[in-house]
C-alpha cells in the first residue's frame, strides 16, 4: 500500500513531536532529581540531646524534636538519680556533692551513634544549683563538637539559664553556641514551637 506524501509528513510530525516530548520529560525529571538532591544536601541534620531527672526536660525535648523532625537522644546516667539524690536541701546528697566538685563526671549509660553526622545540637538539661548538672559535662566531653551549632535549652522552677551554657561551651572547642532558652514546668508545645521558629535551623 502506498502512503501519500501528506500522510507521511503527518506521521513524521508525530514521531518527532513524541521524541521531543520524551526528551523534555526526561530533562524535567533529571532537573527535579537534581533539585531534590540539592535540597537534601542543604538540609541541616539536627539532634536533640537531653538529660531529664524528673521528666520536665524530656517533655520540652520531645516538643522540639517533633517540631523539627529531629533525632532525639536521652542522656541516661549509669546510676539513676533517686529522690534522695536530688535533695538540694541536704549537703550530703549525691547531687549536692557533685555540684560542689568541679571534677565530678557522672558516667553515662548510652552513647550517640554517628555523632559526626549532626550539624545542629540542641542540649537540654535542668538547672541545678544555678548551673548545668555535671553529667552534661560528661556528655559534651565525650564528643567532638567542632563545626557544630549548639543551642541550649533548660528547665527550672525560677532560675534562668545563667552561666550554665558558658560552663559547657568552654568544654566544646570549635562549636558555635547560640543563645538558649529557659522553660518552666508545664510549658505548652505551642510556646516551645514559637521559640524554635525564631531560630535559623529549619
Amino acid at each position: 500500500m502506498k502512503i501519500s506524501k501528506k500522510l507521511s509528513n503527518v506521521l513524521l510530525f508525530f514521531v518527532i513531536f513524541g521524541l521531543f516530548g520524551a526528551c523534555s520529560r526526561t530533562e524535567a525529571e533529571n532537573k527535579n532529581s537534581r533539585d531534590s538532591e540539592m535540597a537534601k544536601s542543604n538540609t541541616k541534620k539536627i539532634l536533640v540531646a537531653y538529660f531529664s531527672a524528673t521528666g520536665t526536660t524530656k517533655e520540652i525535648a520531645t516538643y522540639i524534636a517533633q517540631d523539627l523532625k529531629a533525632d532525639i537522644f536521652e542522656i541516661v546516667p549509669e546510676v539513676p538519680y533517686t529522690s534522695n539524690d536530688l535533695n538540694y536541701g541536704n549537703d550530703n546528697s549525691r547531687t549536692s556533692k557533685e555540684m560542689n566538685d568541679n571534677s565530678a563526671r557522672p558516667a553515662i549509660k548510652n552513647s550517640v551513634q554517628n555523632f559526626e553526622q549532626y550539624d545542629v545540637i540542641f542540649l537540654g538539661y535542668p538547672i541545678w544549683w544555678g548551673n548545668a548538672p555535671k553529667i552534661m559535662s560528661t556528655f559534651v566531653e565525650s564528643y567532638d563538637f567542632k563545626g557544630k551549632t549548639v543551642i541550649p535549652f533548660v528547665t527550672s522552677g525560677s532560675s534562668g539559664i545563667g552561666f550554665s551554657a558558658k560552663t559547657l561551651e568552654a568544654l566544646t572547642k570549635g562549636a558555635t553556641w547560640e543563645a538558649g532558652q529557659r522553660f518552666g514546668s508545664g510549658t505548652s508545645k505551642n510556646v516551645v514551637a514559637d521559640w524554635v521558629n525564631t531560630l535559623d535551623v529549619k
